[in-house]
């Protein structure tokens, strides 16, 4: 059997012999390059099946290596990794073709099933556009904020999706940040530059939506003075966007279903067949499924939106984006309220990072912007939060913990645990080591898994 050969390019030595020794045993032979120019040189002479890329390197930049990889040996896996988990990076990599990306410091066991994976596959993702144009970053109103793992996830996809011309169905509660994933989406395809039109259907009466989606004909009902343009011939070329699907009636769905089968529809009142081509993403925070079973949703519709499907996380699933998301909105709220309030204070942020927050990413939003607004200080303090200390905090609801939790039980109640101590020694990382029984260094690590902060 053909020994695999696997190349490491990372300008870190310590980062080099960790695989090394973490896949000694696994029979593979292991290539090192400390940057891009040396890793092409031991791509052209040894021929490796595999790739693992550092995003930081000297000299030649990770993207500029992973293209050139890519000229050499278009089908290679390259497994991407960094320190930095933003979204532009995980985006971008997943985009252009790379078979996976990781976060350091990575957990050794996955990155041994991912290597193996890898190896014994082909790519996964078939080459997704080798796009000369690098992605910008996504700053300002619709920048999507979390480095959690689950987001990374998320990311993904959407680097999977958007070079494809395929419908989108984006699940998830109310609040997770819907529309800021279609905007991604939209913002990363070859219809950037095309319009993305919204429409949010709860918000629009039935006898209205019809008529906005499809546009209508001078005369075609009272009030109808001149012909109005939906917003599907509005989106053509680009993307339209359709908050809350399973709020539609059946009437209408079958219209949006034709639309995408066919690329066509009738204005309101009129005869003539109107030609689109427009790409759409469509979101829910509904279980279409159980409208289907309940004759409220058309399961050919739900199956032709499903053709890739993104589900967001709730906010309570990735507390560990708590802070920079309240730091993010912080900013925000300082340009839009024109104050400078420097900080959130250590006390406020741990209420922050412990409350439930049933309304997600919108309404951990608005709290901060209240705070800002209502604070007499440069930083925000508990009492400027409109939530309390205690109020639906998950680790005091056993019940609530568990459902929340679900497979991922005993980490959360671990993390519940480290607070508590930590919260009662006041940040004593001694003492809290002490009374959980467990060694300084890895209550340490434990605190960097969690990214929780104590100061």
């Amino acid at each position: 059997m053909r020994q695999s050969k696997i190349l490491v390019v990372d300008d870190d030595k310590n980062v080099r012999y960790s695989f090394r020794k973490m896949l000694r045993d696994k029979k593979y032979y292991i290539l090192e390059a400390s940057g891009g120019k040396q890793a092409i040189q031991k791509l052209q002479k040894k021929g490796p099946n595999l790739v693992i890329l550092d995003v930081k390197l000297p000299e030649m930049d990770w993207l500029s290596t992973f293209k050139k990889i890519k000229e050499i040996n278009s089908e290679i896996p390259i497994i991407i990794m960094t320190a930095y988990g933003t979204t532009d990076i995980a985006i971008d990599a997943m985009r252009i073709g790379a078979y996976d990306y990781v976060l350091k410091p990575f957990n050794i066991v996955e990155m041994q099933q991912l290597i193996e994976k890898a190896l014994k596959t082909s790519m996964l993702t078939e080459r997704e556009g080798e796009s000369k144009k690098q992605l910008t970053n996504t700053e300002g109103k619709y920048r999507v904020i979390g480095s959690s793992k689950k987001m990374q996830e998320v990311y993904k996809i959407v680097g999977r999706v958007a070079v494809n011309d395929i419908t989108v169905l984006i699940c998830g509660e109310s609040g997770t940040g819907k529309e800021l994933i279609a905007r991604l989406i939209h913002h990363h395809s070859s219809r950037t530059n095309k319009p993305f039109i919204i429409v949010n259907c709860a918000a629009i009466p039935e006898t209205l939506l019809e008529s906005e989606l499809f546009g209508y004909e001078k005369g075609a009902f009272t009030g109808a003075y001149k012909r109005k343009i939906g917003k599907f011939e509005l989106a053509n070329g680009g993307t339209i966007f359709l908050d809350e699907i399973g709020d539609i009636s059946p009437n209408i769905q079958s219209k949006v279903l034709r639309v995408l089968e066919e690329g066509e529809f009738e204005r309101v009142g009129g005869t003539e067949t109107i030609k689109v081509n427009t790409r759409i993403i469509a979101t829910t925070n509904r279980n279409l499924e159980h409208l289907i079973a309940e004759n409220k949703f058309r399961e050919d519709l739900y199956y032709r939106l499903r053709v890739a499907t993104i589900n967001l996380p709730p906010l309570r699933e990735r507390r560990e984006d708590i802070r920079e998301l309240a730091e993010h909105f912080l900013k925000n709220s300082n340009m839009e309220l024109k104050k400078k309030v420097k900080k959130i204070s250590d006390e406020a942020m741990r209420i922050l990072e412990e409350y439930r927050w049933s309304g997600n990413c919108r309404e951990l939003e608005n709290v901060i912007k209240r705070a800002v607004l209502v604070t007499k200080s440069d930083r925000i303090l508990p009492e400027d939060l409109s939530i309390r200390r205690g109020e639906k905090k998950y680790e005091n609801n056993l019940e609530e913990l568990v459902e929340r939790s679900k497979e991922n039980l005993l980490p959360s109640i671990e993390r519940v645990l480290i607070v508590k101590i930590l919260d009662k020694t006041k940040g004593n990382k001694t003492k809290a080591a002490r009374i959980l029984g467990i060694h300084r260094h890895t209550l340490r690590n434990k605190i960097k898994k969690y990214r929780m902060r104590t100061e």
